[in-house]
């Protein structure tokens, strides 16, 4: 967990040589550099993110409860131990300097970890990665009603050719589960759209305080539940420490420095690449092989994110 504490020291550090607010405008929102500086830095965690489901699958004995309690608990000693190194004794400050905004964001990201857990135990796979799929969209119609921030048609051809990547990689196996199911996956792409909304409307405020408080609300809602049933084997624990220390804590450090120079709904973008690599890595490591549309469907939306990224650093240059 120490790299996971330097490597989100080295991001945050590097966005942070001018602290002044953002503009809101997305002709004006960072010069090109950081915003391609931004971009590949939501592609790496996008891709770390994206082996959450082959851990899943490694685990022995874990319950989806105790993935969600140990993994926030690593995710709380990561965070919390970066805020101390880097600021000390000021760090109890720097936390309720978050204020409402940060609370308010903290809730949604955990709201939107737990409702994801329901949606997958109680709809299909497919089903909820569809749903989910629509989180840029849904940023998109938040950030113009709340942020005035308007997508510009390359972010928009992105995002339409990434999801049909998404429906073709789904439309072999989609099926309408149960409305409960499919509701909880409609709260989580609203809650981590609220998410970004709150994040990149105080981009000017440090808001790493707020996965902090994602991580206490997790394991309040968890351990109540799983009071007398912690124990889990020593081999399910690595990898909930893995998760919650590196792949959940990086990521979602990236997200928030990213949010400084990208627009809302290209935050959330990258997200796609989530769902197109996550079955690779299980074909890759556990030797399931997927199906030719979830294959041709990654493709798409593989490509059509890097193009973005690529057209982004032609501008740049």
């Amino acid at each position: 967990m120490l790299g996971s504490v330097v490597i989100c020291a080295a991001a945050w550090r590097a966005p942070l040589k001018k602290r002044n607010i953002v503009p809101v405008d997305f002709q004006a929102t960072a010069s090109a550099p950081r915003r391609s500086f931004a971009m590949w830095l939501m592609v790496g965690g996008s891709f770390l993110i994206s082996f959450t489901g082959l851990i899943i699958r490694n685990m022995e004995a874990a319950s989806a409860l105790h993935v969600n309690f140990y993994r926030a608990a690593a995710l709380f000693v990561v965070i919390l131990t970066f805020m101390l190194v880097r600021y000390g004794r000021k760090t109890p400050a720097h936390i309720l300097r978050v204020g409402h905004s940060g609370l308010f964001a903290g809730f949604c990201l955990a709201a939107a970890g737990l409702c994801l857990l329901q949606a997958l135990t109680n709809t299909t796979v497919a089903a909820t990665l569809f749903i989910c799929s629509a989180v840029p969209f849904i940023t998109a119609a938040l950030a113009w009603v709340i942020l005035r921030e308007t997508p510009t048609r390359s972010t928009f051809m992105t995002m339409a050719v990434a999801v049909f990547g998404l429906v073709v990689m789904i439309s072999g196996s989609a099926s309408s589960g149960s409305v409960y199911g499919n509701g909880m996956a409609l709260m989580t792409a609203l809650c981590f759209s609220s998410f970004a909304i709150v994040v990149r409307r105080n981009r000017n405020i440090e808001m790493m305080p707020a996965l902090l408080i994602s991580a206490m609300v997790i394991m309040a809602f968890t351990l109540p539940v799983l009071w007398s049933d912690l124990a889990v084997p020593a081999h399910d624990l690595i990898w909930c420490v893995v998760l919650g220390g590196f792949i959940s804590a990086l990521p979602n450090a990236v997200f928030i420095v990213a949010s400084r120079h990208l627009v809302a709904a290209e935050l959330t973008l990258f997200m796609l690449l989530e769902f197109a690599l996550g079955p690779i890595w299980v074909w890759f490591f556990l030797s399931e092989i997927p199906g030719a549309r979830t294959i041709l469907g990654g493709f798409l939306v593989i490509a059509a994110v890097l193009l973005r990224v690529m057209f982004e650093l032609s501008k740049s240059r």
